[in-house]
Protein backbone atom coordinates (compact mmCIF):
# COMPACT_ATOMS: atom_id res chain seq x y z
CA UNK A 1 0.00 0.00 0.00
CA UNK A 2 1.28 3.46 -0.89
CA UNK A 3 0.66 6.75 0.88
CA UNK A 4 -0.36 10.04 -0.69
CA UNK A 5 0.22 13.55 0.56
CA UNK A 6 -2.86 15.56 1.52
CA UNK A 7 -1.43 18.52 -0.42
CA UNK A 8 -0.07 16.81 -3.54
CA UNK A 9 -1.67 13.71 -5.04
CA UNK A 10 1.33 13.21 -7.33
CA UNK A 11 3.42 12.23 -4.30
CA UNK A 12 3.18 8.53 -3.50
CA UNK A 13 5.50 6.71 -1.09
CA UNK A 14 5.61 3.37 0.69
CA UNK A 15 4.84 2.92 4.37
CA UNK A 16 8.50 2.85 5.40
CA UNK A 17 9.20 6.17 3.70
CA UNK A 18 6.02 7.76 5.09
CA UNK A 19 7.06 6.78 8.61
CA UNK A 20 10.69 7.82 8.17
CA UNK A 21 9.77 11.23 6.73
CA UNK A 22 6.95 12.00 9.15
CA UNK A 23 5.63 14.80 6.96
CA UNK A 24 5.71 15.36 3.20
CA UNK A 25 8.22 17.84 1.80
CA UNK A 26 5.56 20.42 0.89
CA UNK A 27 3.92 20.22 4.32
CA UNK A 28 1.19 17.71 3.56
CA UNK A 29 0.37 14.68 5.73
CA UNK A 30 0.67 11.12 4.50
CA UNK A 31 -2.53 9.09 4.24
CA UNK A 32 -3.11 5.53 2.95
CA UNK A 33 -4.35 5.34 -0.63
CA UNK A 34 -7.09 2.96 0.51
CA UNK A 35 -8.53 1.78 3.82
CA UNK A 36 -8.29 -1.95 4.64
CA UNK A 37 -11.59 -3.64 5.48
CA UNK A 38 -12.38 -5.88 8.45
CA UNK A 39 -15.27 -8.27 7.90
CA UNK A 40 -17.42 -9.54 10.74
CA UNK A 41 -15.53 -12.83 10.48
CA UNK A 42 -12.29 -10.88 10.94
CA UNK A 43 -13.69 -9.10 13.99
CA UNK A 44 -14.87 -12.34 15.58
CA UNK A 45 -11.43 -13.85 15.00
CA UNK A 46 -9.72 -10.82 16.53
CA UNK A 47 -12.11 -10.97 19.49
CA UNK A 48 -10.52 -14.27 20.52
CA UNK A 49 -6.98 -12.84 20.22
CA UNK A 50 -4.85 -10.81 22.61
CA UNK A 51 -3.82 -7.18 22.08
CA UNK A 52 -0.45 -8.00 20.51
CA UNK A 53 -2.07 -10.27 17.92
CA UNK A 54 -4.73 -7.68 17.14
CA UNK A 55 -2.08 -4.99 16.66
CA UNK A 56 -0.01 -7.21 14.37
CA UNK A 57 -3.06 -8.03 12.25
CA UNK A 58 -4.31 -4.45 11.89
CA UNK A 59 -0.90 -2.87 11.29
CA UNK A 60 0.03 -5.59 8.83
CA UNK A 61 -2.83 -4.41 6.62
CA UNK A 62 -1.29 -0.91 6.46
CA UNK A 63 2.45 -1.57 6.47
CA UNK A 64 2.89 -4.01 3.63
CA UNK A 65 6.52 -3.15 2.90
CA UNK A 66 7.35 -4.33 6.41
CA UNK A 67 7.71 -8.10 6.76
CA UNK A 68 5.36 -10.00 9.05
CA UNK A 69 8.38 -10.78 11.21
CA UNK A 70 9.20 -7.05 11.49
CA UNK A 71 5.68 -6.19 12.61
CA UNK A 72 5.37 -9.08 15.06
CA UNK A 73 8.78 -8.25 16.54
CA UNK A 74 7.79 -4.59 16.90
CA UNK A 75 4.44 -5.12 18.60
CA UNK A 76 5.80 -7.88 20.83
CA UNK A 77 8.52 -5.56 22.14
CA UNK A 78 6.18 -2.57 22.48
CA UNK A 79 3.22 -4.14 24.28
CA UNK A 80 4.43 -6.07 27.32
CA UNK A 81 3.01 -6.51 30.78
CA UNK A 82 6.22 -5.06 32.20
CA UNK A 83 5.59 -1.79 30.36
CA UNK A 84 1.80 -1.60 30.69
CA UNK A 85 1.23 -3.42 34.00
CA UNK A 86 -1.76 -5.24 32.52
CA UNK A 87 -2.06 -8.18 30.14
CA UNK A 88 -4.88 -6.50 28.21
CA UNK A 89 -2.70 -3.39 27.49
CA UNK A 90 -5.78 -1.20 26.85
CA UNK A 91 -8.43 -2.52 29.27
CA UNK A 92 -12.13 -1.76 29.20
CA UNK A 93 -13.74 -0.69 32.49
CA UNK A 94 -17.53 -1.00 32.64
CA UNK A 95 -19.16 1.96 34.40
CA UNK A 96 -22.68 0.76 33.67
CA UNK A 97 -24.48 -1.32 31.05
CA UNK A 98 -24.04 1.36 28.36
CA UNK A 99 -20.79 3.18 29.29
CA UNK A 100 -17.35 1.65 28.92
CA UNK A 101 -14.09 3.40 29.80
CA UNK A 102 -11.26 2.53 27.42
CA UNK A 103 -8.27 3.05 29.71
CA UNK A 104 -5.31 3.99 27.53
CA UNK A 105 -2.95 5.12 30.29
CA UNK A 106 -1.40 2.00 31.77
CA UNK A 107 1.92 2.47 29.94
CA UNK A 108 5.30 3.90 31.02
CA UNK A 109 4.20 7.57 31.11
CA UNK A 110 0.59 7.04 32.23
CA UNK A 111 -0.96 8.64 29.12
CA UNK A 112 -2.57 7.35 25.93
CA UNK A 113 0.42 8.49 23.87
CA UNK A 114 2.29 5.40 25.11
CA UNK A 115 0.00 3.25 23.01
CA UNK A 116 1.69 4.56 19.87
CA UNK A 117 5.02 5.84 21.12
CA UNK A 118 6.16 2.56 22.59
CA UNK A 119 5.75 1.14 19.09
CA UNK A 120 6.91 3.98 16.83
CA UNK A 121 10.66 3.69 17.61
CA UNK A 122 10.61 0.05 16.50
CA UNK A 123 8.74 0.89 13.31
CA UNK A 124 10.99 3.85 12.57
CA UNK A 125 14.21 1.89 13.03
CA UNK A 126 12.92 -0.86 10.78
CA UNK A 127 11.80 1.74 8.20
CA UNK A 128 15.33 3.15 8.09
CA UNK A 129 16.72 -0.34 7.48
CA UNK A 130 14.14 -1.02 4.76
CA UNK A 131 15.15 2.22 3.01
CA UNK A 132 18.86 1.43 3.37
CA UNK A 133 19.68 4.74 5.06
CA UNK A 134 22.78 5.18 7.22
CA UNK A 135 22.12 8.59 8.76
CA UNK A 136 21.07 9.40 12.32
CA UNK A 137 17.35 10.13 12.59
CA UNK A 138 16.46 13.27 14.54
CA UNK A 139 12.96 13.18 16.02
CA UNK A 140 11.42 16.63 16.52
CA UNK A 141 8.39 16.84 18.78
CA UNK A 142 6.07 19.63 19.85
CA UNK A 143 4.03 18.67 22.90
CA UNK A 144 1.14 20.05 24.90
CA UNK A 145 2.10 17.71 27.71
CA UNK A 146 1.82 13.97 27.19
CA UNK A 147 3.33 13.36 23.75
CA UNK A 148 6.69 14.76 24.81
CA UNK A 149 7.30 12.40 27.71
CA UNK A 150 5.90 9.40 25.84
CA UNK A 151 8.16 10.11 22.86
CA UNK A 152 11.19 10.67 25.10
CA UNK A 153 10.59 7.41 26.88
CA UNK A 154 10.00 5.52 23.65
CA UNK A 155 13.14 6.79 21.91
CA UNK A 156 15.40 6.87 24.98
CA UNK A 157 18.82 5.46 23.99
CA UNK A 158 17.46 3.93 20.76
CA UNK A 159 20.50 3.47 18.55
CA UNK A 160 20.67 5.71 15.47
CA UNK A 161 18.22 8.29 16.83
CA UNK A 162 18.18 11.61 18.67
CA UNK A 163 14.99 13.15 20.04
CA UNK A 164 14.24 16.81 20.77
CA UNK A 165 11.06 17.91 22.53
CA UNK A 166 9.65 21.44 22.82
CA UNK A 167 6.82 22.29 25.23
CA UNK A 168 4.99 25.54 26.16
CA UNK A 169 6.68 27.00 29.24
CA UNK A 170 3.42 27.79 31.05
CA UNK A 171 1.19 25.27 29.29
CA UNK A 172 1.82 21.87 30.91
CA UNK A 173 0.97 20.47 34.33
CA UNK A 174 3.65 20.28 37.04
CA UNK A 175 3.72 16.49 36.70
CA UNK A 176 4.03 16.62 32.91
CA UNK A 177 6.92 19.06 33.24
CA UNK A 178 8.62 16.93 35.90
CA UNK A 179 8.35 13.88 33.67
CA UNK A 180 10.12 15.67 30.81
CA UNK A 181 12.82 17.62 32.62
CA UNK A 182 14.00 14.50 34.51
CA UNK A 183 14.12 12.36 31.38
CA UNK A 184 17.02 9.92 31.25
CA UNK A 185 18.92 8.95 28.09
CA UNK A 186 21.98 10.12 26.19
CA UNK A 187 20.12 10.96 22.98
CA UNK A 188 17.39 13.20 24.44
CA UNK A 189 16.92 16.99 24.63
CA UNK A 190 14.06 19.00 26.16
CA UNK A 191 13.38 22.73 25.93
CA UNK A 192 10.53 25.04 26.95
CA UNK A 193 9.06 27.53 24.48
CA UNK A 194 8.03 31.02 25.52
CA UNK A 195 4.61 30.67 23.91
CA UNK A 196 1.77 28.17 23.65
CA UNK A 197 1.52 24.73 22.05
CA UNK A 198 0.56 26.13 18.66
CA UNK A 199 3.79 28.16 18.66
CA UNK A 200 5.78 25.01 19.37
CA UNK A 201 3.89 23.00 16.76
CA UNK A 202 4.26 25.69 14.10
CA UNK A 203 7.96 25.92 14.86
CA UNK A 204 8.45 22.18 14.40
CA UNK A 205 6.45 22.18 11.15
CA UNK A 206 8.55 25.08 9.86
CA UNK A 207 11.71 23.05 10.34
CA UNK A 208 10.35 20.23 8.17
CA UNK A 209 9.66 22.57 5.26
CA UNK A 210 12.86 24.66 5.54
CA UNK A 211 15.18 23.50 2.75
CA UNK A 212 18.21 25.27 4.21
CA UNK A 213 17.75 23.50 7.53
CA UNK A 214 17.28 20.15 5.80
CA UNK A 215 20.44 20.72 3.73
CA UNK A 216 22.42 21.45 6.90
CA UNK A 217 21.06 18.31 8.50
CA UNK A 218 22.08 16.18 5.53
CA UNK A 219 25.60 17.64 5.53
CA UNK A 220 25.84 16.64 9.18
CA UNK A 221 24.66 13.07 8.54
CA UNK A 222 21.20 13.67 9.99
CA UNK A 223 17.64 13.21 8.71
CA UNK A 224 14.41 14.55 10.20
CA UNK A 225 11.36 12.68 11.37
CA UNK A 226 8.50 13.33 13.78
CA UNK A 227 6.83 11.53 16.67
CA UNK A 228 3.76 13.78 16.66
CA UNK A 229 0.55 12.35 15.27
CA UNK A 230 1.38 13.98 11.95
CA UNK A 231 3.54 10.83 11.49
CA UNK A 232 1.56 7.88 10.14
CA UNK A 233 3.65 5.54 12.28
CA UNK A 234 2.30 7.36 15.31
CA UNK A 235 -1.32 7.58 14.15
CA UNK A 236 -1.86 4.04 12.85
CA UNK A 237 -1.23 2.28 16.20
CA UNK A 238 -4.03 4.38 17.67
CA UNK A 239 -6.50 2.80 15.25
CA UNK A 240 -5.70 -0.54 16.86
CA UNK A 241 -7.07 0.23 20.31
CA UNK A 242 -10.51 1.23 19.03
CA UNK A 243 -10.74 -1.99 17.05
CA UNK A 244 -9.46 -3.90 20.08
CA UNK A 245 -12.03 -2.25 22.35
CA UNK A 246 -14.86 -3.29 20.04
CA UNK A 247 -13.47 -6.84 20.00
CA UNK A 248 -13.32 -6.86 23.81
CA UNK A 249 -17.00 -5.91 23.98
CA UNK A 250 -17.75 -8.86 21.68
CA UNK A 251 -15.52 -11.18 23.70
CA UNK A 252 -17.16 -10.13 26.98
CA UNK A 253 -20.64 -10.56 25.47
CA UNK A 254 -21.54 -6.90 25.95
CA UNK A 255 -22.41 -6.54 22.26
CA UNK A 256 -22.99 -8.78 19.28
CA UNK A 257 -20.66 -8.46 16.31
CA UNK A 258 -22.16 -5.81 14.03
CA UNK A 259 -23.91 -3.94 16.83
CA UNK A 260 -23.21 -0.19 16.55
CA UNK A 261 -21.45 1.80 19.26
CA UNK A 262 -20.59 5.43 19.96
CA UNK A 263 -17.05 6.59 20.68
CA UNK A 264 -16.27 9.68 22.77
CA UNK A 265 -12.80 11.20 22.51
CA UNK A 266 -11.30 14.23 24.30
CA UNK A 267 -9.08 15.79 21.68
CA UNK A 268 -7.10 18.88 20.77
CA UNK A 269 -4.93 17.97 17.80
CA UNK A 270 -7.65 15.67 16.37
CA UNK A 271 -5.34 12.65 16.01
CA UNK A 272 -7.05 10.45 18.60
CA UNK A 273 -10.56 10.91 17.24
CA UNK A 274 -9.29 10.65 13.66
CA UNK A 275 -8.00 7.19 14.59
CA UNK A 276 -11.52 6.28 15.71
CA UNK A 277 -12.83 7.60 12.37
CA UNK A 278 -10.36 5.37 10.52
CA UNK A 279 -11.44 2.40 12.66
CA UNK A 280 -14.99 3.11 11.52
CA UNK A 281 -13.84 3.21 7.89
CA UNK A 282 -12.20 -0.18 8.43
CA UNK A 283 -15.53 -1.71 9.44
CA UNK A 284 -16.17 -0.97 13.12
CA UNK A 285 -19.88 -0.04 13.21
CA UNK A 286 -19.80 3.39 14.83
CA UNK A 287 -23.06 5.27 15.19
CA UNK A 288 -21.54 8.60 16.27
CA UNK A 289 -18.06 9.95 16.89
CA UNK A 290 -18.36 12.43 19.77
CA UNK A 291 -15.63 15.07 19.86
CA UNK A 292 -15.01 16.61 23.30
CA UNK A 293 -13.17 19.91 23.73
CA UNK A 294 -12.30 22.12 26.68
CA UNK A 295 -12.59 25.93 26.64
CA UNK A 296 -10.36 25.97 23.55
CA UNK A 297 -13.39 24.88 21.57
CA UNK A 298 -12.22 25.51 18.00
CA UNK A 299 -13.07 21.92 17.02
CA UNK A 300 -16.55 22.09 18.56
CA UNK A 301 -17.36 25.19 16.55
CA UNK A 302 -15.88 23.75 13.37
CA UNK A 303 -17.76 20.47 13.52
CA UNK A 304 -21.01 22.36 14.12
CA UNK A 305 -20.56 25.14 11.55
CA UNK A 306 -17.93 24.04 9.04
CA UNK A 307 -15.93 27.20 9.84
CA UNK A 308 -12.47 26.74 11.32
CA UNK A 309 -11.40 29.93 13.08
CA UNK A 310 -8.30 30.05 15.24
CA UNK A 311 -8.71 33.80 15.76
CA UNK A 312 -9.97 33.49 19.31
CA UNK A 313 -8.70 33.70 22.89
CA UNK A 314 -6.34 30.95 23.99
CA UNK A 315 -7.10 29.45 27.40
CA UNK A 316 -4.73 27.66 29.73
CA UNK A 317 -6.87 24.97 31.34
CA UNK A 318 -6.62 22.03 33.73
CA UNK A 319 -6.74 19.73 30.67
CA UNK A 320 -3.56 21.10 29.05
CA UNK A 321 -3.09 18.41 26.40
CA UNK A 322 -6.17 19.87 24.72
CA UNK A 323 -5.05 23.50 24.86
CA UNK A 324 -4.67 23.75 21.09
CA UNK A 325 -6.13 26.09 18.46
CA UNK A 326 -4.57 24.56 15.32
CA UNK A 327 -5.57 20.89 15.02
CA UNK A 328 -3.10 19.38 12.57
CA UNK A 329 -4.81 16.05 11.96
CA UNK A 330 -8.03 17.69 10.85
CA UNK A 331 -6.29 18.05 7.49
CA UNK A 332 -6.39 14.28 7.03
CA UNK A 333 -10.14 14.16 7.69
CA UNK A 334 -10.82 17.00 5.25
CA UNK A 335 -8.76 15.25 2.58
CA UNK A 336 -10.89 12.14 3.00
CA UNK A 337 -14.22 13.99 3.06
CA UNK A 338 -13.28 16.05 -0.02
CA UNK A 339 -12.70 12.89 -2.08
CA UNK A 340 -8.91 13.39 -1.88
CA UNK A 341 -8.99 16.88 -3.41
CA UNK A 342 -5.42 18.04 -2.73
CA UNK A 343 -6.02 21.45 -4.33
CA UNK A 344 -8.94 22.10 -1.99
CA UNK A 345 -6.85 21.11 1.02
CA UNK A 346 -4.03 23.41 -0.07
CA UNK A 347 -6.57 26.22 -0.28
CA UNK A 348 -7.90 25.57 3.23
CA UNK A 349 -4.40 25.43 4.73
CA UNK A 350 -3.33 28.58 2.89
CA UNK A 351 -6.33 30.46 4.28
CA UNK A 352 -5.60 29.13 7.76
CA UNK A 353 -2.00 30.34 7.55
CA UNK A 354 -2.78 33.73 6.06
CA UNK A 355 -6.13 34.59 7.67
CA UNK A 356 -6.52 32.12 10.51
CA UNK A 357 -9.89 30.97 9.21
CA UNK A 358 -11.44 28.86 6.45
CA UNK A 359 -14.88 27.45 5.66
CA UNK A 360 -15.53 24.07 4.07
CA UNK A 361 -18.15 23.48 1.40
CA UNK A 362 -21.67 22.14 1.92
CA UNK A 363 -20.86 18.52 1.03
CA UNK A 364 -18.15 18.37 3.70
CA UNK A 365 -20.47 20.06 6.22
CA UNK A 366 -23.09 17.39 5.53
CA UNK A 367 -20.54 14.62 6.11
CA UNK A 368 -19.34 16.22 9.34
CA UNK A 369 -22.89 16.41 10.68
CA UNK A 370 -23.56 12.78 9.76
CA UNK A 371 -20.44 11.38 11.36
CA UNK A 372 -19.68 13.65 14.33
CA UNK A 373 -21.28 15.29 17.33
CA UNK A 374 -19.28 17.86 19.26
CA UNK A 375 -19.36 19.63 22.59
CA UNK A 376 -17.12 21.45 25.05
CA UNK A 377 -16.88 22.27 28.73
CA UNK A 378 -14.91 24.69 30.88
CA UNK A 379 -12.79 23.97 33.95
CA UNK A 380 -15.71 24.41 36.37
CA UNK A 381 -17.76 21.77 34.54
CA UNK A 382 -14.68 19.54 34.33
CA UNK A 383 -14.23 19.72 38.12
CA UNK A 384 -17.91 19.00 38.70
CA UNK A 385 -17.71 15.95 36.45
CA UNK A 386 -14.67 14.54 38.25
CA UNK A 387 -16.51 14.84 41.57
CA UNK A 388 -19.79 13.43 40.24
CA UNK A 389 -18.22 10.30 38.76
CA UNK A 390 -16.20 9.71 41.91
CA UNK A 391 -19.33 10.06 44.04
CA UNK A 392 -21.55 7.95 41.79
CA UNK A 393 -19.17 5.25 40.60
CA UNK A 394 -16.09 5.58 42.86
CA UNK A 395 -14.28 6.13 39.57
CA UNK A 396 -11.42 8.63 39.61
CA UNK A 397 -10.66 10.25 36.26
CA UNK A 398 -8.22 12.88 35.07
CA UNK A 399 -9.43 16.26 33.69
CA UNK A 400 -9.16 15.23 30.01
CA UNK A 401 -11.30 12.16 30.58
CA UNK A 402 -13.72 14.29 32.58
CA UNK A 403 -14.15 16.58 29.58
CA UNK A 404 -15.14 13.52 27.53
CA UNK A 405 -17.61 12.36 30.19
CA UNK A 406 -19.16 15.81 30.47
CA UNK A 407 -19.63 16.17 26.72
CA UNK A 408 -21.10 12.67 26.55
CA UNK A 409 -23.67 13.70 29.16
CA UNK A 410 -24.51 16.70 26.97
CA UNK A 411 -24.90 14.40 23.98
CA UNK A 412 -27.26 12.04 25.81
CA UNK A 413 -29.36 14.93 27.07
CA UNK A 414 -29.70 16.38 23.57
CA UNK A 415 -30.25 13.14 21.64
CA UNK A 416 -31.61 10.60 24.17
CA UNK A 417 -29.35 8.10 22.38
CA UNK A 418 -28.86 4.89 24.40
CA UNK A 419 -26.32 3.26 22.08
CA UNK A 420 -23.53 1.55 24.02
CA UNK A 421 -20.59 3.92 24.20
CA UNK A 422 -16.83 3.75 24.59
CA UNK A 423 -15.21 6.74 26.31
CA UNK A 424 -11.48 7.19 25.68
CA UNK A 425 -9.79 7.67 29.06
CA UNK A 426 -6.53 9.31 28.08
CA UNK A 427 -4.44 9.84 31.23
CA UNK A 428 -4.00 8.57 34.76
CA UNK A 429 -5.60 10.84 37.37
CA UNK A 430 -2.28 10.74 39.25
CA UNK A 431 -0.70 12.86 36.52
CA UNK A 432 -3.05 15.66 37.61
CA UNK A 433 -3.33 14.85 41.32
CA UNK A 434 -3.71 18.45 42.49
CA UNK A 435 -6.54 19.27 40.09
CA UNK A 436 -8.31 15.97 40.75
CA UNK A 437 -8.09 16.47 44.53
CA UNK A 438 -9.39 20.01 44.19
CA UNK A 439 -12.36 18.72 42.19
CA UNK A 440 -13.18 16.03 44.74
CA UNK A 441 -12.30 17.80 48.00
CA UNK A 442 -12.75 21.46 47.08
CA UNK A 443 -9.16 22.24 48.06
CA UNK A 444 -5.55 21.19 47.68
CA UNK A 445 -4.72 20.10 51.22
CA UNK A 446 -0.98 19.99 50.50
CA UNK A 447 1.15 21.80 47.95
CA UNK A 448 3.97 19.45 46.97
CA UNK A 449 3.33 16.96 44.16
CA UNK A 450 4.48 13.95 46.15
CA UNK A 451 2.07 14.80 48.96
CA UNK A 452 -0.81 15.34 46.53
CA UNK A 453 -0.22 11.96 44.91
CA UNK A 454 -0.08 10.21 48.30
CA UNK A 455 -3.32 11.85 49.37
CA UNK A 456 -5.12 11.00 46.13
CA UNK A 457 -3.97 7.41 46.46
CA UNK A 458 -5.55 7.27 49.91
CA UNK A 459 -8.83 8.88 48.86
CA UNK A 460 -9.16 6.85 45.66
CA UNK A 461 -7.99 3.66 47.38
CA UNK A 462 -5.62 3.05 44.49
CA UNK A 463 -1.88 2.61 44.36
CA UNK A 464 -0.20 5.45 42.48
CA UNK A 465 1.69 4.24 39.40
CA UNK A 466 5.34 3.53 40.16
CA UNK A 467 6.26 5.47 36.98
CA UNK A 468 5.05 8.61 38.76
CA UNK A 469 6.23 8.01 42.32
CA UNK A 470 9.75 7.22 41.08
CA UNK A 471 10.08 10.71 39.52
CA UNK A 472 10.67 12.44 42.84
CA UNK A 473 14.02 10.70 43.24
CA UNK A 474 15.30 11.86 39.85
CA UNK A 475 17.44 14.88 39.09
CA UNK A 476 16.22 17.65 36.77
CA UNK A 477 18.33 17.64 33.61
CA UNK A 478 16.62 20.16 31.33
CA UNK A 479 15.62 23.60 32.57
CA UNK A 480 16.29 25.72 29.49
CA UNK A 481 13.82 27.79 27.47
CA UNK A 482 13.88 29.73 24.22
CA UNK A 483 11.82 32.25 22.31
CA UNK A 484 9.55 30.73 19.68
CA UNK A 485 11.61 32.50 17.01
CA UNK A 486 14.81 30.83 18.27
CA UNK A 487 13.79 27.18 17.82
CA UNK A 488 16.00 26.47 14.82
CA UNK A 489 19.01 28.05 16.51
CA UNK A 490 18.30 25.99 19.63
CA UNK A 491 18.03 22.78 17.61
CA UNK A 492 21.31 23.43 15.80
CA UNK A 493 23.06 24.27 19.05
CA UNK A 494 21.85 21.10 20.77
CA UNK A 495 22.91 18.98 17.80
CA UNK A 496 26.26 20.80 17.58
CA UNK A 497 25.66 21.85 13.97
CA UNK A 498 27.83 24.90 13.33
CA UNK A 499 27.16 25.73 9.68
CA UNK A 500 23.78 27.45 9.86
CA UNK A 501 23.06 29.04 6.47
Amino acid sequence: MNYKSTRDNDISVGAAEAIRRGISKEGGLFVPERMPWLSYNDLNTLASSDYVSRAADVLGRFLDDFSSADIIDSVTKAYTREKFETESIAPIYELNSSMYMLELWHGPTCAFKDMALQLLPHLLCKAVLILGEKKTVVILVATSGDTGKAALEGFKDVEGTKIMVFYPEQGVSPMQKLQMVTQEGENVFVCAIKGNFDDAQNGVKAVFTNNEVIDNFEKSGLVLSSANSINWGRLSPQIVYYISAYCDLIKNKRICCGEPINIVVPTGNFGNILSAYYAKKMGIPVNKLICASNSNNVLTDFLRTGIYDRNRPFYTTISPSMDILVSSNLERLLYDLSACDDKKICGFMKELTEKGVYEVDSSIKTSLNEQFWSGCCDDAATNETIKNYFTKYSYVCDPHTAVALNVYEQYKQETADVTKTIIASTASPFKFAGDVLYAIEGERPVEDEAGLISLLSSIAMQRAPKQITALFNKQERFNGSCEKTEMIKTIFSALKIDNIN
